[in-house]
């Protein structure tokens, strides 16, 4: 039997595994949409943990981060890993168990713009509906992010075309969360989790040996000019955007700087935590907020093995196969390469499975809150209030499909690169939501106007900075989230003190949060 063979039918096992697990909660599942979208708030603690980490990481952390290391070395990879592990702690610390009491207290709130919109005790919905809709755009673009991991790793494995492989990967992604709901989602994530950290492990391991130990590694990684430095960055002489090598040997120039502002703004990852969905309904889903402690710890030990690992691989890959990827896109494959070159075929099957793992465990997150974003909070909300349970399961299967056929198109270009479509969606998110979160939780003063315009101004923020003022370089290199966070807080600062202060009896609802009554 072929390697290929043997590869496809692990690969075909696990999605199969997978759909068993959605159509086991299919029946709890349609329930009612809080059960749909929120699992009746019935998760216990590992579960929360792992997936939401396994929901967050996606195929960003087998492809989009190993492809940095690889192309480039050690700094940006290591010190985007640094921020999100650290945000990520701090997030489950300061986040986790405000949120949980703070949601079920504002109306038993079951998505994200439900929540903020309760929490402000608004009629018009307005807060309601912007935040909506940047869920539906982040969450597409993101969606697209995931789609390009399949795509890419099914026509690597295979040898086929691109974009029918990634459409193969949408219809099975759309398939699974229609049909499960966020009870399958979570208890799938779970399995992807330990499968994903499972499978960088072995990975490691086997690439340090096959490259003839860490001292080995190291020594060769090092002969690169700014790979291994935490403070300076390698840099690929490139023609039409393809790495030269001569003689078999990849050509590099000068270490190029990687200065204090370079690393404060790759630092600021971390803050995209505050405002991510897909982590945030994890929060709220717990069925005790006194097991968000647990939870927490579980959480940060998965993410500091797993970035750490994620960023040795692409090192690994470039001491044993240095000239096998000469492109930035082509640089995400190394963990492909590295399966399918060292393990035996049904090994590399399972492996492979765990990037499969990743883009699912994501992919159904971002689908599934996009959906309730608009059949939940648009067209219940704002659209047809009377709307029956039915209607809204029905509106958001509908969504589904819509997103899936956008972020499609969007995915269209196998030379998309991972890591820049998740690091734009990701600013989008974190700078949106996450000083509104973190304001809404811990602020009494905070207002309606000042959630709309920390919204309008964050989000809008993230799009001027990437597309008018980082093209600029120099001191305005920036990633667009560090500056959008900062411009969303004094939007909210400045439009909660220019108006009227929040009701009584919205103080009220605060203080009983905040003391735990």
């Amino acid at each position: 039997m072929g390697d290929n063979v043997q590869i496809m039918i692990v690969m075909v096992v696990y999605m199969l595994a997978v759909i068993g697990i959605g159509l086991a909660f299919a029946k709890k599942a349609n329930e009612s949409p809080e059960a749909y979208f929120l699992g009746g708030r019935t998760l216990g603690p590992w579960v929360t943990a792992m997936s939401a980490e396994a929901s967050d990481m996606s195929g960003w952390l087998l492809m989009g981060l190993p492809g940095v290391a690889y192309w480039c070395g050690i700094a940006d990879a290591t010190w985007t890993a640094i921020g999100l592990a650290v945000g990520t702690y701090l997030n489950w610390l300061i986040t986790s168990r405000r949120l949980r009491r703070y949601s079920e207290k504002a109306g038993n709130a079951i998505t994200l713009p439900e929540f903020f919109s309760n929490r402000f005790h608004e009629k018009g919905k307005l807060v309601m509906t912007i935040s909506a809709f940047f869920i539906l755009v982040f969450f597409t673009v993101y969606a697209a992010s995931c789609l390009v991991t399949c795509g890419k790793l099914f026509s690597t494995l295979f040898g086929l075309e691109y974009v029918p492989m990634m459409i193969v990967g949408a219809v099975f992604v759309l398939v699974y969360t229609i049909i499960g709901g966020f009870l399958a989602e979570s208890a799938s994530d779970f399995m992807q989790s330990i499968v994903m950290i499972g499978a960088l492990i072995v990975i490691v391991v086997v690439g340090t040996v096959a490259a003839g130990g860490l001292g080995a590694v190291l020594d060769n990684a090092g002969s690169i000019p700014g790979f291994l430095d935490f403070f300076g960055v390698a840099t690929p002489i490139t023609a039409d955007g393809v790495q030269q090598v001569v003689d078999g040997v990849p050509q590099f120039g000068a270490a190029g700087s990687y200065g204090f502002i370079t690393i404060l703004s790759t630092l600021a990852w971390g803050l995209g935590y505050f405002g991510m969905p897909q982590v945030l309904l994890r929060f709220m889903a717990i069925r005790n907020e006194h097991e968000l402690t647990r939870s927490r710890r579980i959480a940060t030990v998965w993410v500091i093995i797993s970035l750490a690992v994620a960023v040795f691989i692409g090192v690994i890959g470039r001491v044993l196969y240095p000239d096998a990827l000469t492109t930035s896109a082509d640089a995400e494959n190394v963990f492909i390469l590295l399966s399918t070159r060292l393990l035996p075929p049904l090994l590399a099957g399972l492996v492979m499975a765990g990037i499969l793992a990743a883009t699912i465990s994501s992919s159904d997150s971002y689908l599934l809150i996009a959906a309730s974003a608009f059949s939940k909070n648009i067209y219940q909300g704002l659209l047809h209030r009377k709307a029956t349970d039915k209607q809204v399961l029905l509106i958001s299967r509908i969504t589904l499909l819509a997103i899936t056929v956008i972020a499609i198109f969007i995915a269209m270009d196998e030379n998309s690169v991972i890591f820049t479509i998740v690091s734009f969606a990701w600013a989008g998110f974190g700078a949106t939501f996450g000083p509104l979160m973190l304001m809404s939780l811990f602020w009494k003063r905070i207002n309606r106007a000042g959630a709309v315009a920390g919204m309008i101004g964050g989000g809008g923020m993230v799009f001027v900075w990437k597309l008018l003022i980082r093209p600029l370089g120099g001191a305005w290199d920036i990633y667009e989230l560090l500056p959008a966070f900062l411009f969303s807080v004094l939007c909210i600062l400045v439009f909660s003190l220019l108006t009227a202060p929040p009701s009584e009896e919205i103080c009220k609802e605060f203080e009983e949060v905040r003391l735990g009554k």
